[in-house]
């Protein structure tokens, strides 16, 4: 009866009505109005579902070129031959790992492609042209993830010398505009490519299976972003510590250009803060959106208001790329007039007035467009009662960064008892503290997500029972959707930090100040004479408000994902439970299975926060092996040879790929696992996943946060660099990078992946019921494989 009940037809029929309607719509020779689809036109004539439609497209191919006029302007903006080739060589390696990367990805669709071949094909009995189109909508999500994180890196690789160029005229204003703009340009993107896909797939896609390659795409750029995301985050910490404590062991400078370290940790700053988040951003936006439309398909009965909702929730998806926009560009404005022509400018206030322009402009034109769009729905009040939902999820966009600050800004409390800690206390204390800051953080976003989550479930229970089961579900799926009300904006500020970050690196490798007759010659063919002295100090301010920043869209993100989660589960209670008419006993801690799958989810969590920070460790072992090795301080090299530069490269890369292949496999082995044990212990695990993850990486990311605002609070505002305090807090800044930019952030794609590729796994294992014991067998087989990879996650990258 389960595998009757759990079935993507249901979800393949909601397409069907959606995508006859579309059909009609589009018919040449109907030319009629749909009435299911009809709403105001924005220019006050009716509007069917072609224009729509066609205002979708627009909207499209607004952000694209929004995202590429950027991408041109950026790249044609001043700078010098010895930046642009660092930021060159910079990129020649991002591109080095994203293949690697990418390649490993190829062999892990094979896993997933076997799945579905297995599941549609063979169970399902779905032709041969359909299970290849479902594979090829997952592989299209993975080259959406994998695109958009090649066009973050080149834009940023762009921007880092760029930036670090227009440092030398000593205002500080084009150092704050060059990287926002270039975060903008990856945002606006992202999510236009997002919307496209979707759109395609609702239009060309027979919608009898329409449904199924949906969910296909959305696993794609699922598995593609875990990837990215997990091993770029491996990746960047390993050079970023072995970096770092050469400043401890040899008493150099930031960014010293005889490290040959220092190469990669630029490499990593874009492979694991820039290809990880924008792949991520790119999954998140899909991945809401699936569990928001499988959730309406579950608990929505009534067709015609199935596809009102849809349409409702499609325009939302327009409707933030244009609030973005406009927001950027009202705050741009005025950051100019109050900045352009300043000496001195604090480089976190228009960050902070862009993220409150942006959710205020959004929450308005979601009201707006509610009342366009849905304001006869029901009683005639649910489009305000709609609009008040996802605004609890925009507001906190907006709240949640300014919370976040409180832990991790250069100036705040906790931040400056990490400093005050460790002037006595050290490295010890410096840790401590830092757990601390962590540990407060977590209650009081906890705090803040109850609240803004309690609202909207309060809000719920004003008449959305009338129209859908399980409407508090609903509500919490709306929540995550208005998170990402401002996603472009959240991508922009995340992207800051590694431009910031690198444009530091930039100009040290440079070696500017010692080319003979430097200023002379800029003076002649850029128009200025270079300030050298103000330069150096202007970048490392607002290197430290993007670390504050980067700070703020961690936790943005990860809320997002646990309560996307948490509505795609809710929507496979939905049905197993037949429309929570049946087996809702099974929901409880007197059933052991269920309570068993809350236990699992908790030690996997902890696992994967170990394996993740193990393989940092064991890699940064041998990058400072290395570079202990063959670092040349003395005679009159002052730079690293490329080749040493290539070498850490490499470490980097293979222990990166090495942790990456023992963390997938486990994941991926465990879900197929404990979805064949029972469907009620499977879903006790997911809950647990989401919930322990929630709070592991926000402790983790406000932790490590703490921890690097510490150190460049020491290094800016005290000027102490290479005293003990500064070393007591590098060694902290050390501990925190993992905590902050690998195991935190990759909570996020697992999270999301294990949901959705768990919702397939377990159809599969649902279908496989009536094939005797053979759920048992391949349960215990999984099981054993993912240990095998738990064991090796250890042995592999043991240090010697």
């Amino acid at each position: 009866m389960l595998s009757r009940v759990l079935s993507f037809k249901k979800i393949a029929a909601l397409f069907a009505v959606l995508t006859a309607c579309i059909s009609r719509a589009l018919a040449s020779e109907a030319n009629l109005v749909v009435p299911d689809l009809s709403l105001v036109s924005f220019f006050g004539n009716a509007v069917n579902g072609k224009s729509l439609l066609m205002f979708g497209f627009v909207v499209c191919f607004f952000g694209l070129m929004f995202g590429i006029c950027h991408f041109l302007s950026i790249k044609k903006l001043p700078v010098h031959s010895s930046m642009k080739d660092i930021s060159e060589l910079i990129y020649e390696t991002c591109k080095t790992y994203l293949v690697t990367q990418g390649k490993f990805i190829i062999i892990l669709e094979l896993f997933l492609a076997l799945i579905i071949v297995v599941y549609f094909g063979w169970l399902e009995n779905f032709t041969t042209v359909k299970v290849a189109t479902i594979v090829l909508c997952s592989i299209i999500g993975i080259l959406g993830s994998y695109t958009v994180a090649w066009f973050g890196m080149r834009i940023n690789t762009f921007a880092n010398s760029r930036t670090a160029f227009a440092s030398l005229k000593g205002k500080p204003y084009p150092l704050y505009a060059i990287p926002l703009r270039a975060g903008m340009s990856i945002g606006m993107l992202l999510i236009s490519i997002e919307l496209l896909i979707m759109l395609v797939i609702l239009l060309f896609i027979p919608s009898d299976f329409a449904g199924a390659c949906f969910i296909g795409f959305a696993i794609g750029e699922s598995l593609g972003a875990s990837v990215l995301r997990i091993a770029g985050g491996i990746f960047t910490k390993i050079a970023d510590i072995g970096s770092d404590l050469m400043k401890i062991v040899f008493n150099i400078k930031e960014d010293d250009a005889r490290n040959p370290g220092v190469i990669a940790d630029c490499t990593g700053d874009n492979a694991g803060d820039s290809v990880g988040p924008t792949a991520d951003g790119f999954e998140t936006y899909g991945v809401t959106g699936v569990a928001l439309v499988t959730f309406i398909i579950l608990a929505v009965s009534d067709p015609v208001l199935q596809v009102k909702l849809l349409v409702w929730i499609f325009v939302m998806r327009l409707i933030m790329l244009i609030s973005s926009a406009v927001s950027y560009w009202i705050n741009s404005a005025i950051s100019k007039i109050k900045f352009a022509l300043a000496d001195k400018m604090n480089f976190e206030a228009p960050l902070t007035s862009l993220v409150w322009i942006t959710s205020i402009v959004s929450i308005a034109l979601t009201f707006v467009v509610s009342k366009l769009v849905i304001g006869d729905l029901g009683d005639g009040t649910l489009w305000w009662k709609l609009s008040l939902i996802i605004s609890c999820g925009t507001i906190a966009g907006a709240v949640i960064p300014e919370i976040v600050k409180v832990f991790t800004s250069v100036k705040s409390a906790f931040v400056q008892n990490v400093v005050n800690s460790s002037r006595h206390g050290g490295a010890s204390l410096n840790v401590l503290s830092g757990l601390t800051a962590g540990n407060f953080s977590a209650y009081w976003m906890g705090v803040a997500i109850i609240v803004l989550m309690g609202s909207a479930y309060a809000i719920s229970s004003l008449g959305l029972g009338e129209i859908m089961i399980a409407p508090a579900v609903f509500a919490f799926g709306l929540v995550a959707f208005g998170f990402l009300g401002m996603g472009p904006v959240t991508i922009a500020v995340d992207s800051y930090g590694p431009v910031t970050d690198n444009a530091q690196s930039v100009y040290e490798l440079s070696l500017i100040e010692n080319i003979p007759n430097v200023d002379k010659e800029i003076e002649k063919d850029f128009g200025f004479k270079p300030v050298f002295d103000k330069s150096k100090l202007l970048l490392e301010e607002n290197d430290g408000a993007g670390n504050t920043f980067k700070a703020t869209a961690k936790p943005v993100l990860i809320g997002t994902a646990v309560v996307g989660a948490t509505t795609m589960i809710f929507s496979t209670i939905v049905m197993l439970t037949d429309g929570l008419t049946t087996g809702l006993a099974n929901l409880s801690l007197l059933h052991a299975p269920f309570l068993l799958g809350l236990i699992a989810g908790g030690s996997i969590i902890y696992w994967f926060t170990g394996a993740s920070n193990h393989a940092v460790t064991s890699g940064a072992y041998k990058a400072v092996e290395f570079i202990k090795g063959n670092i040349k301080l003395d005679g009159n090299s002052q730079k690293a040879s490329t080749e040493d530069s290539k070498k850490v490269v490499e470490i980097c890369t293979i222990y990166a790929q090495k942790g990456m292949i023992n963390l997938f496999m486990v994941v991926f082995f465990t879900t197929l696992a404990f979805a064949f044990i029972e469907p009620y212990f499977f879903i006790g695990y997911l809950i647990s996943i989401a919930l322990f993850g929630l709070f592991q990486a926000i402790f983790m990311a406000n932790a490590g946060g703490a921890w690097d605002n510490a150190k460049k609070y020491v290094e800016v505002d005290l000027r102490e660099k290479g005293t003990e305090l500064h070393k007591a807090t590098v060694v902290g800044d050390t501990v925190g990078d993992p905590f902050k930019d690998t195991s935190s952030v990759a909570m996020n794609p697992i999270i999301k992946f294990t949901t959705l590729f768990g919702l397939l796994a377990l159809e599969l294992a649902l279908a496989l019921t009536s094939k005797g014991q053979l759920n048992t067998i391949l349960a215990a087989a999984s099981f054993v494989v993912a240990v095998i990879f738990v064991v090796k996650s250890f042995t592999d990258m043991k240090t010697k």
